[in-house]
């Protein structure tokens, strides 16, 4: 009787799926012939998301009635990134002593009114697989958390936390004095001088106004920064229509119906903002020379020490990501490229830049030489950074001068193509992370109140010709340069000399005689 029953159960099942799918097979037995191209019998038929070459999702903003914005860009996934950037940074510090937002950075998700601590703060996240974390720059500061997209609620609540009602206790201001005085003494010692290049070139190119005022706390001001300082400058600049919360991987009103129960009425701790303090500063660029004379020989002990290099860094002004400008001097900027001596790989590492070919490919003594733009509202620095052996400065930067000069000549079809080509893949292929996407919406929508949408950027990059790279590359050389040097400095020119190499037809150092070497 129980043979029977199993015998019409297999039955069943077998009208049910199928023969095929239903054969029992030993371990001795040959595959089963189950086709995998034919859907099998019984499953429900799947649906595929359709493609369209743009995204689904426009970012789509809301301004609540305190001033906030508040923007988003659905995504598809479990985990969303939620943060709330402000329009505050370094350049805003003018009338206060540098470094509080240094202070900030190292001070956010510390104990607030309602976490006792941080380890709290990180405890609650970790219930729903979160991380926090937050980052400033000479222009913004930004709060991020990353979790679970059900505890959209949780999160926004603790960014309102952490942002508008921070303790900011005695022992933790204390803490992070020793945390800035580590960093300040790791930014002197670490064998990549990169970070300290870009702050010494931003003192040169803005000399003691906003972009140009220091970034990293200066050591003198380590001290005087307390609890009062602080509140006096987030009262000023911590104010709702100085703030976008901006989120990624939610649906736009949960995240505004949660905007206006935790930012909408809420009270900070340091009282009512005051924005009418708020700098109004325009970024003046002065061009100049920052020197530091360092010896570099003990910065990499060990088996394999870096040799001993002395960097340079020449700039000149760009323009501002709000002007129609921005895109050509990004493809210039790519088009250059460059990178260290020890790079490997084809065309998509940037091997055929400009820099490689013309200065890494024919002086094999160069270590690196590498461009970088850095923009703001209101103004833009183009420049490149080399190292070579201390005694070869003067030749490394007449090599750099001649590259400056060489831009204003036409650029090839192939050169170009290919620069606009790797510059919207980079943006494509950043643009696939959360993170990445939650940035670019929260720094446009600060900036402008709105944000281009990745196939726009695209189309603008598309357009550039090589008669806008030579137009904005002449109006750059008109600007006078900001250099940084730093290491041994004996054999570098004098400011005079790369200004004059930069007005001449070849890029050329001014010669000098000299009887003895």
């Amino acid at each position: 009787m129980a043979a029977r029953m199993s015998r019409l159960r297999g039955w069943s099942r077998a009208q049910r799926y199928g023969i095929a799918v239903c054969r029992q097979y030993s371990s001795g037995s040959a595959y089963p012939s189950v086709s995998l191209s034919t859907p099998l019998p019984g499953i429900p038929t799947p649906v595929f998301a359709s493609v369209d070459g743009h995204e689904k999702y426009e970012t789509k903003i809301t301004t609540l009635e305190n001033g906030l914005k508040v923007a988003s860009q659905n995504k598809f996934g479990q985990f969303c990134t939620v943060g709330i950037l402000v329009n505050s940074g370094s350049r805003h510090e003018a009338k206060y002593p540098s470094g509080i937002a240094h202070f900030l950075e190292k001070l956010s998700f510390s104990s607030t009114a309602q976490f006792g601590s941080k380890d709290e703060i990180l405890l609650t996240l970790e219930k729903h697989g979160g991380i926090c974390d937050c980052q400033t720059s000479r222009d913004t500061t930004m709060y991020a958390v990353s979790a679970e997209v059900k505890v959209l609620d949780t999160v926004v609540n603790l960014l309102s936390d952490a942002v508008l009602q921070p303790c900011l206790l005695d022992e933790e201001i204390e803490m992070t004095r020793m945390a800035v005085r580590f960093e300040l003494e790791d930014l002197n010692m670490r064998p990549d001088p990169e970070p300290l290049l870009t702050e010494m070139i931003h003192a040169a190119a803005y000399r003691g106004n906003t972009v140009g005022l220091p970034r990293f706390c200066p050591p003198k001001n380590v001290e005087k920064i307390d609890r009062k300082l602080l509140h006096k400058y987030l009262q000023t600049y911590y104010c709702p229509e100085r703030m976008v919360l901006a989120g990624v991987g939610i649906e736009h009103e949960q995240l505004v119906q949660c905007a206006r129960k935790y930012l909408l009425n809420v009270k900070p701790v340091w009282g009512a903002s005051t924005p009418a303090n708020v700098d109004q500063s325009v970024a003046q660029y002065t061009g100049g020379i920052v020197k530091m004379v360092k010896d570099m020989s003990d910065v990499s002990l060990g088996p394999t020490p870096i040799p001993e290099l002395t960097h340079i860094m020449i700039g000149l002004e760009s323009c501002s990501f709000l002007e129609d400008d921005f895109i050509p001097f990004a493809v210039l900027n790519m088009m250059m490229g460059g990178g260290g001596s020890f790079s490997a790989g084809g065309p998509g590492k940037g091997m055929f830049t400009r820099l490689y070919l013309n200065v890494l490919n024919r002086h094999h003594w160069m270590y690196n030489a590498t461009s970088y733009h850095h923009s703001y509202e209101d103004s833009g620095l183009l420049c490149v950074h080399a190292s070579a052996d201390p005694r070869q400065v003067r030749e490394m930067v007449e090599i750099i001068t001649r590259e400056f000069i060489q831009m204003t000549g036409t650029a090839g079809e192939m050169e170009l193509e290919r620069a606009k080509t790797q510059l919207k893949s980079m943006l494509m292929m950043n643009l696939e992370s959360r993170p990445v996407i939650f940035e670019d919406v929260g720094r446009q929508v600060l900036a402008t109140g709105k944000r281009k949408l990745p196939h726009e950027l695209c189309e603008l990059i598309s357009n550039v010709t090589a008669s806008d790279i030579k137009r904005v590359t002449t109006k750059m050389l008109r600007s006078k340069p900001a250099v940084a040097a730093l290491g041994e400095l004996t054999e570098l020119p004098s400011y005079e000399d790369i200004q004059a190499a930069l007005s001449s037809k070849d890029g050329r150092l001014p010669r000098i005689y000299r009887l003895f070497r």
